[in-house]
């Protein structure tokens, strides 16, 4: 009986060594850290479907806001009042604008974020490091989803990848979100952008 504790000791010193599978963020912990963001800024590298890469830095006025700003071309995507507007510097075409409900973008700028709502989450997963949340509108799943991707200890947003209605995905990687900046509402004017590039 002795000789069998010697020879099980290092199985049991191997298992107190590994430490317990991490379970995924829950969704009410996530839902909070969401709505607890307000105004907030941060760098980021964004890898689109064709394989390229940009760089640039996000701006997040919560609800409803956001603004890209691409350091390379100088491009530009804004949301606000309902709208998202993208000025491209290389045309001679008015920016393009779209309803900001139809980009997965909207679950998260939305006044208040519910991850339990029902039909909502239609992923939660980890990889023992990370938390995956994959998100759509309940009402307009076929507008495509966000899989947003969380660390622990404290819960913060790491990065997320939005897949359009034709399954292109464009994954944005941020580089330490700041929550509490303060940030003007001219950084948020669609109508003050467009006049400025007259």
């Amino acid at each position: 009986m002795r000789m069998l504790r010697f020879a099980l000791a290092p199985v049991f010193a191997l298992c107190l060594a590994v430490p317990a599978f991490a379970q995924a963020i829950p969704l009410n912990e996530l839902s909070r850290y969401l709505n607890s963001i307000d105004s907030a800024k941060s760098g980021f590298t964004q890898v689109n479907a064709d394989g390229t890469t940009a760089t640039g830095t996000v701006y997040i006025k919560r609800p409803g806001r956001v603004r890209f700003e691409y350091d390379k071309d100088k491009t530009l995507v804004m949301a606000s009042a309902g709208q998202v507007a993208v000025f491209d510097p290389k045309s001679n075409q008015p920016a393009t604008q779209y309803p900001l409900s139809r980009t997965p973008l909207s679950v998260i700028l939305a006044p208040t974020v519910n991850l339990s709502q029902a039909r909502m989450v239609v992923g939660h997963t980890t990889d023992g490091k990370t938390t995956t949340v994959v998100a759509q509108d309940p009402q307009h799943p076929e507008y495509g989803t966000i899989s947003l991707v969380f660390a622990p200890n404290p819960t913060r947003l790491e990065r997320w990848i939005i897949s359009d209605d034709s399954g292109a995905k464009t994954v944005v990687m941020l580089n330490g979100l700041q929550n509490g900046v303060t940030l003007g509402p001219r950084l948020f004017s669609i109508e003050s952008e467009i006049t400025a590039r007259r």
